[in-house]
Order: structure tokens, then C-alpha cells, then sequence
């Protein structure tokens, strides 16, 4: 009898009074300063892409940058940057092959004779080993097309210094 009373008591204290307000619709807020930067960044180097030759000027160079996530472990690209693993990659397009300052190349590759170029880091980033067989790279390569494009556009663009 008693839980009937405080039930009929809460019923009675909840009349007129009004609903539980409901959150406000979130209107979308301006962006930041820091994410417009990084928006017209991302739309100039976008632009950049477009003027590579092809098939690299059609490339994604956000999917390129992420792909090469998977090469920072072993390789720099930066001005100066020191080797690791693998050769630092600044200039690599245009440079012959094993000729990174201060990197002990494998025989397989002192031995090679080729300048590299997109169609020559095609090949490797396929896959390093059956494109050269006795590398010492010790990565399975890049097996989707795309990313490969998207990688190689990137490379182009970051590991090559601009004529601004």
C-alpha cells in the first residue's frame, strides 16, 4: 500500500511540470585555423600531384603519405636525414642505385645498374625480392596498384626538393 501511495505521489509531483529539456541541435562550428591551414596544405599538394606525369598525377597524395607509414621504420626522406635500416630516400628519383651516402648496400645491389625512376620503384615496391633478387630489403612490398601509385606520388613530391 505504501509503494501505491509514493507512486501515486511521484505521479502527482511530475504533473505540470515541464518536460526534461532536450540537448540543443549542435550546429557544426566553424574550422579551426589549424584545420584550414592543413585543408588548403592538403589542396596544394593535391595540385602538385596533378602536374606529375602519368600515371602518378592521378594519385592520392593523403593515401600516399599513409602508405609510407609503413617505410619510416627503415628510411627517411628529409634533407639530411641520416639511413636506418634501409637508405635515406631524399633525392632518390634521378640517383643511381646504391648510391645513398654512408649506406652498406647489399652485393645484389652494388651490382645493379639503374637509375631510379617511377617505373624502376614500381618494380621494387612490388616486390623487392623478385625484383632483385639478393636484396637485403626485408619487406614483402606494396601488392596493391593504387597504393604503389599513391606511395610513388608521394615520394615524388616529399622526397624531392621543390624549385620554389
Amino acid at each position: 500500500m505504501r509503494r501505491l501511495f509514493f507512486a501515486a505521489l511521484f505521479a502527482l509531483a511530475a504533473c505540470g511540470q515541464s518536460p526534461t529539456p532536450t540537448a540543443a541541435p549542435v550546429t557544426p562550428s566553424a574550422p579551426s585555423e589549424t584545420e584550414n591551414e592543413q585543408a588548403e596544405e592538403s589542396a596544394e599538394m593535391q595540385a602538385r600531384v596533378a602536374a606529375l606525369p602519368a600515371p602518378y598525377n592521378e594519385a592520392n597524395y593523403e593515401a600516399g603519405r599513409r602508405v609510407f607509414a609503413q617505410c619510416r621504420s627503415c628510411h627517411t626522406i628529409d634533407a639530411g636525414g641520416g639511413n636506418r635500416v634501409g637508405p635515406n630516400l631524399h633525392n632518390v628519383f634521378g640517383r643511381a642505385i646504391g648510391t645513398a651516402p654512408g649506406f652498406a648496400y647489399s652485393q645484389a645491389v652494388q651490382d645493379a645498374d639503374f637509375i631510379w625512376d617511377g617505373a624502376h620503384l614500381e618494380q621494387w615496391l612490388a616486390n623487392p625480392q623478385t625484383f632483385l633478387a639478393g636484396n637485403r630489403m626485408a619487406f614483402a612490398g606494396v601488392r596493391d596498384e593504387t597504393q604503389r601509385r599513391d606511395l610513388i606520388a608521394y615520394l615524388m613530391l616529399d622526397s624531392t626538393p621543390s624549385e620554389d
